[in-house]
């Protein structure tokens, strides 16, 4: 398992905005191999920001990279810069190798 995280400071006044954007975007991972999930998280609010995260779970570091030069990536970004007004700062990625994964 790979997980991939995106970490965004949203200003207070965007978060509701934020959302919207990315509950109603086609992020086109549903058809990308190697894809098993997507979860979009609400953090602590801050005074100057709202802390997001998106986690991504891929089958592998490969699929990962595969997707990021796909075409798939591309139209999932496609007009990004436009929402740039709604971050402080650029988001940050982390990824990870699962070393020890439990489920019930």
């Amino acid at each position: 398992m790979y997980l991939t995280m995106n970490r965004f400071k949203v200003a207070p006044g965007e978060a509701e905005a934020f959302e919207a954007l990315w509950k109603t975007r086609d992020s086109h991972l549903k058809s990308v191999p190697g894809f098993v999930q997507f979860s979009l998280l609400k953090g602590p609010e801050a005074g100057d920001h709202v802390l997001y995260a998106s986690h991504t779970i891929w089958e592998s570091e490969a699929a990962f990279k595969d997707w990021t030069k796909s075409e798939a990536f591309r139209a999932a970004h496609s007009g990004a810069k436009g929402s740039d007004h709604m971050y402080l700062g650029a988001p940050v990625l982390e990824c990870f190798d699962a070393v020890q994964v439990l489920s019930k």
